[in-house]
């Protein structure tokens, strides 16, 4: 078997690159900075599903976006969530939050409806984060 995207995620989600393990996307809501990591490991649903050395390297990407996020947006605070609740493909979201965000404190989950971002917003972002 080969590695494919959920669908939903395919829908949602812009790509932006492929690290060793991960797939690296960009939510496709410009209301924030929501990047979610997908190992491109058939049928791994949950981190445990994954052997030790992909786990080991899964945090190592994980830090480095998280890293990556807090250098490029400067958030008050970081997200890092794997819930996988209404898609079991194993994904771990990481979302910049703002004080001044529009769903602040609350979870961003449903609160709002999407705003996508325009090409020119992807391509800016991209070349901010280097990827």
């Amino acid at each position: 078997m080969t590695f494919e995207l959920a669908p939903e995620l395919q829908r949602d989600c812009i790509f932006l690159t492929d690290w060793p393990l991960c797939r690296v996307l960009l939510l496709n809501d410009s209301q924030y900075p929501w990047f979610v990591l997908v190992p491109r490991v058939v049928g791994a649903r949950e981190i445990i599903d994954l052997s030790e050395q992909e786990q080991l390297q899964f945090w190592q990407e994980s830090a480095s976006l998280s890293k990556l996020i807090m250098s490029v947006f400067s958030p008050d605070k970081l997200n890092v969530a794997a819930l996988g609740n209404m898609v079991p493909q194993l994904h771990v979201h990481h979302i910049a939050r703002f004080k001044e965000d529009i769903a602040w404190p609350k979870p961003v989950w449903g609160l709002f409806p999407t705003k996508p971002y325009s090409q020119e917003q992807i391509t800016a972002l991209k070349a901010e984060l280097a990827l």
